[in-house]
């Protein structure tokens, strides 16, 4: 892969991730586009070059310097081993705002009732360097096969545990397993080549997108909120909503009347705004946000 010097060369997740990464960029400012014919999409920037890749590539990708810099799951560069400079996590998924995790299974009537009882044991999954470390922490040893997919079908006439990825436990539910033990969680993390971190032109490229992208996760699931309120009635709605206990304060032309604009999680906003009324405020208005940059 090559580029000019001024071009900073990503690595993102196609797959689940996919879609919600391009939402997470766009927030941040950058327009993906093309993705659904190519792996190599364009973005409305000439100094960025993104590469669309399974997720547990990219980091080994990153890592020898093929990519500057990505986005891709904790557990794979636990996995990979690879040695790469971490700049930012950002929980999110495909299914919701929680680290997804990588899970020990078994089926709901095995005997295997702890690690301990793997020893000897036949074990698929995908994660395999990260199940052999974990088995090797604990002292179990046993035979872990790697899975090309539709890992829950496997037991018990094939294997007698899986490792597998789980979000809510659903599926493992629903293919009668139960979690033995937790090996890890994971959730997206950005990643930069330590050469390209050396590289005064590219960090400061790479500095402002994590900023931008941290701005953009940290406006996930909040809402601005602006209204106007007499200003006797500000120390009661102070009291009485202790989420709006920092909220921007200006006097307006009409006497004795303040603006308040804050940001508060849109899940509760339902909740405040009839209790904003009753307080007296006028006006009320909510909007969506792209980015808080803290």
């Amino acid at each position: 892969m090559t580029a000019a010097a001024n071009t900073l060369r990503i690595g993102l997740p196609s797959g689940s991730l996919q879609e919600p990464t391009f939402v997470l960029f766009a927030k941040a400012g950058f327009n993906i586009s093309g993705a659904s014919r190519s792996y190599k999409p364009t973005v409305d920037d000439p100094e960025i070059v993104i590469r669309l890749l399974r997720a547990q590539e990219i980091s080994r990708y990153v890592e020898h310097g093929f990519l500057d810099c990505g986005l891709t799951g904790k557990d794979w560069i636990a996995n990979n081993a690879s040695d790469v400079a971490v700049l930012a996590e950002m929980t999110f998924s495909k299914v919701s705002n929680k680290p997804t995790r990588w899970v020990i299974a078994v089926p709901e009537d095995s005997p295997i009732k702890s690690v301990k009882d793997l020893q000897g044991k036949v074990i698929a999954t995908e994660a395999v360097d990260l199940t052999r470390h974990f088995l090797a922490q604990h002292g179990v040893t046993a035979a872990v096969e790697f899975s090309w997919g539709a890992t829950e079908v496997k037991v018990p006439d094939l294997v007698d545990a899986i490792v597998d990825v789980t979000e809510t436990g659903s599926s493992l539910r629903a293919n009668k397993l139960r979690i033995l033990e937790t090996i890890m969680e994971s959730s997206p993390q950005f990643i930069a080549n330590h050469d390209a971190l050396a590289n005064p032109w590219k960090k400061e490229k790479i500095d402002r997108l994590v900023l931008l992208l941290q701005g953009a996760y940290a406006a996930r699931d909040k809402v601005g909120l602006k209204m106007n309120l007499p200003e006797a009635r500000l120390t009661d709605l102070l009291k009485a909503l202790p989420a709006l206990r920092n909220p921007t304060i200006a006097h307006l032309a009409t006497p004795d009347w303040v603006a308040v604009e804050t940001i508060i999680d849109e899940s509760v906003v339902r909740e405040i705004i009839p209790q904003l009324k009753a307080l007296g405020a006028e006006g009320i208005i909510e909007y969506p946000l792209n980015k808080v940059v803290y």
